[in-house]
């Protein structure tokens, strides 16, 4: 029976080729957008789930008071992970490292700049990647020891053995090659091409020795013995601030590290979610797009009844029992199932390096894991079930006699269902068009939110080999003025752009015994506001004619937490330090362009690290000014390649996320219309066949070919409409959820709406509208001929 129903199969999808074709497109489509989006989710879902004992590890944040609200950091002091180790003997290891920055680490003539970490010995214990050369045990100890990633050492030395080889780091430091490591799996949230030990850090960085419980500047994560102590080690957490540091208010948590990726956003010091949303978002879509595509299935099946009715009339003539009917049509649509499938696979081959390079991601399909094949044969019969359930009910249910006498099988519950179908697919493309344009507005209108700086011809440098060195840093200043190459120049701390370097300890008066905020605290000079482009509130800017190194600049957001009235000629205290605020600037976005400005501290002075600020001569031209930063950096910092960054472009790089949600809305809500399109025509296929009689003898007694399209048309315009109605309340739900995590968010406008009606009806009318045509321009004799 089985090979009969195939057969039979296989005959009816050679014979309405054109039909078969629409079907295969519209399931290829569908399930090649259902597998991109799968494999994207699976790729997220699987971050910092690589190292054993992921499960019993933890990130330390620090959640503590800022401005009107509390925030919470993923750094801490780098006190934390010692004292950690040896009070708390529910933590099996606990780890201090620094982020990935990049460093130059040169071999004899060949210099990259990578990303490197400085790690204690615990770092390689909880993360614990395989050691392809070199002693585990051993690594990190040394202060001049280094480990490679597998990739870079055989950038560094080909194929050569890496081992005790020299390495110079910064222009400076030699340091000894102590180990090579695998390399880091691309779903890792911490990327890096190196080690280095945190007694280099040390070294490099003196400072680091005189910080307290307050200064966050590294990353600290734990390892539990067992999991069952998570609530007893949480809850000393708590307290580890109040117990250590007198006075802060600054609560510690730990937060999983497999969740670390997919759920970075705090609210009052509790995880609120993150990129898990669009994560949701994707895989709903995934599943709906597959479903609008058997949809699609179901509506152009029953649009060809007629041409089955007598094929089925005549098997159950014969003897055929329904359930053998079923099995026929089942097995049909699971025919075109497959060849969906196999269409699918090429389309998502030809995808993939797009997807890659604008999810930034590694998705790849990997044929020999046996997940990967359980899920493509799972979607394969889940399509092929749903899309040909309805058409195999409906279609065997033919009584013989009615049919062979002639199909009247019209109108009636068979008719409303695909007319909910086809609302049901509008709906669903409605709210993708109302969401793709919100997403944008909401882009729009954080970018050209004001940042409190003028972001047209401002660049930056990092001070990195000759020019930590504070003379050095200030002749390549001075040399860049006067080439006038730039108009002005300041040395500052970290990028304009990031955040990190941030302090709780910090007095000033009227300050309730009670009350701790965490600050950023920057170091700049003399000529930062105008450079930066920005305004003093009051006071005045650093400047040379004074000794500013006990004065201080700081923000309107610093001064709204403090509560002075008087700001400027208040004495604050940071750390030890007494320090005289001078001005107050106007609040200037840096690490995050949707929340509120975070209060900031800047000192007078050289932190030995850090960029030059630039604001390039708006009187040459752009490329002029850089190629002669570029020759100057060159004289002064030859062993350093030039790397000049645009702020304009750092601060575009913070709407990634947004621009890739609103792409991939565009992409998937294109493919979700089109398929929509499909079913719509699928019905529009139904209708005409239907309704060829009626049409021919109206146009006999004198319908022209307007009314007869007016007459086609008004039906699908209702459901669009219908659609839409449907469609509106839906998107401003999911669009309002979206919205509602950015302090600053657009209004929802009526546009995004309007934008929605008019493009379905259009995309409706045009579709609608090649078969409508069609059937109002038949010759109505071939309808009526047999009459």
């Amino acid at each position: 029976m089985f090979k009969l129903n195939l057969k039979i199969a296989i005959r009816n999808l050679w014979k309405n080729k054109g039909y078969t074709l629409i079907n295969v497109g519209g399931l290829a489509i569908g399930l090649a957008s259902c597998m991109l989006l799968l494999l994207y989710v699976a790729y997220e879902w699987s971050y910092d789930k690589h190292t054993t004992g992921y499960d019993r590890t933890y990130v330390v944040y620090t959640n503590m008071k800022s401005g009107d609200g509390a925030v919470s950091y993923a750094w801490t002091s780098g006190i934390m992970a010692p004292y950690l180790s040896s009070t708390m003997p529910d933590i099996a290891y606990a780890s201090h490292s620094t982020y990935p920055r990049e460093y130059l680490l040169s071999n004899q003539d060949k210099s990259f700049k990578k990303f490197g970490v400085y790690a204690d010995p615990s770092f390689l214990k909880i993360f614990d990647y395989q050691m392809i050369k070199g002693n585990k045990d051993q690594a990190l100890k040394s202060p001049n020891g280094i480990i490679l990633t597998e990739r870079f050492a055989k950038v560094l030395f080909g194929n050569a053995d890496p081992m005790n080889k020299t390495l110079k780091f910064g222009g400076k430091e030699l340091l000894t090659v102590e180990g090579v490591m695998e390399d880091v799996p691309s779903s890792s949230s911490i990327q890096f091409d190196y080690l280095m030990s945190w007694e280099l850090y040390k070294k490099i960085n003196p400072w680091v020795a005189g910080t307290g419980w307050g200064n966050g500047h590294c990353l600290t994560v734990i390892q539990l013995r067992d999991n069952s102590s998570f609530e007893k080690v949480n809850a000393s957490m708590n307290t580890i601030f109040k117990r250590n540091d007198k006075g802060s208010t600054a609560v510690a948590l730990i937060h999983p590290l497999s969740k670390w990726h997919l759920y970075s956003h705090f609210e009052n010091g509790k995880s609120v979610g993150g990129q898990i949303d669009t994560l949701r978002i994707f895989f709903i879509l995934a599943f709906c797009i597959l479903l609008i595509a058997c949809i699609n299935f179901m509506n152009l099946s029953t649009a060809r009844s007629e041409k089955r009715a007598k094929e089925v009339g005549v098997r159950k003539a014969i003897g055929a029992a329904r359930k053998s009917l079923i099995s026929q049509f089942i097995l049909e649509s699971m025919l075109l199932a497959f060849l969906g499938m196999i269409v699918a696979f090429i389309l998502i081959e030809i995808s993939l390096p797009y997807f890659n390079g604008l999810l930034n991601s590694y998705l790849t399909l990997n044929y020999a894991d046996w997940k990967f094949w359980a899920v493509l044969v799972g979607l394969t019969l889940f399509t092929g079930f749903i899309a040909g359930s309805y058409p195999a009910f409906y279609l065997s249910s033919f009584e013989p006699v009615k049919v062979l006498k002639g199909f009247s099988k019209t109108g009636g519950a068979s008719l409303s269902i695909r007319k909910v179908l086809v609302i049901f697919q509008f709906v669903f493309a409605s709210s993708l068009i109302i969401c793709t344009a919100v997403i944008y507005q909401q882009l729009t209108f954080i970018q050209n939110k004001p940042v409190g700086y003028d972001r047209n011809g401002l660049v930056e440098i990092p001070l990195e080999g000759v020019l930590e060195d504070f003379s050095k840093a200030t002749l390549l200043r001075d040399r860049l003025l006067k080439s006038g190459a730039v108009s002005n120049a300041s040395l500052f701390s970290l990028s304009l752009t990031s955040g990190g370097n941030n302090t709780t300890t910090v007095g000033w008066p009227g300050k309730g015994p009670n009350e701790s905020f965490i600050f950023n605290y920057r170091y700049a000079n003399s000529d930062f506001v105008a450079t930066l482009g920005s305004t003093m509130q009051s006071g005045r800017n650093f400047s040379p004619q004074f000794n500013d190194s006990a004065n201080t600049v700081i923000n309107e957001a610093a001064v709204k937490v403090m509560g002075l009235k008087k700001p400027v000629g208040s004495v604050i205290q940071i750390d030890d330090r007494q320090l005289t605020i001078i001005g107050v600037m106007k609040n200037f976005v840096m690490d995050n362009p949707y929340q509120t400005a975070t209060p900031l501290i800047i000192r007078n002075g050289f932190a030995g690290e850090g960029v030059l600020a630039m604001r390039l001569n708006p009187a040459q031209n752009i490329s002029t000014s850089i190629a002669q930063v570029q020759s100057i950096m060159k004289e002064i910092n030859p062993e350093y390649p030039t790397s000049v960054t645009f702020l304009s472009d750092s601060f575009e790089a913070k709407f990634n996320s947004e621009k890739l949600l609103g792409t991939l809305a565009n992409w998937f809500g294109g493919f979700a219309v089109f398929i929509s399109c499909l079913g719509l025509l699928g019905l529009t296929l139904f209708m005409a066949e239907q309704r060829k009689k009626e049409i021919s003898i109206r146009k006999v007694l004198g319908a022209n070919t307007l009314h007869i399209l007016t007459l086609l048309n008004k039906d699908f315009i209702k459901l669009v409409v219908i659609a839409n109605l449907i469609a509106f309340p839906v998107a401003y739900i999911v669009i309002n959820k979206w919205l509602s995590k950015y302090e600053f968010r657009v209004e929802i406008s009526f546009i995004p709406f309007a934008i929605a009606i008019v493009l379905s009806l259009l995309i409706a009318l045009f579709t609608v509208s090649m078969q409508s045509v069609k059937v109002a321009k038949a010759n109505p004799v071939d309808a009526l001929k047999y009459e």
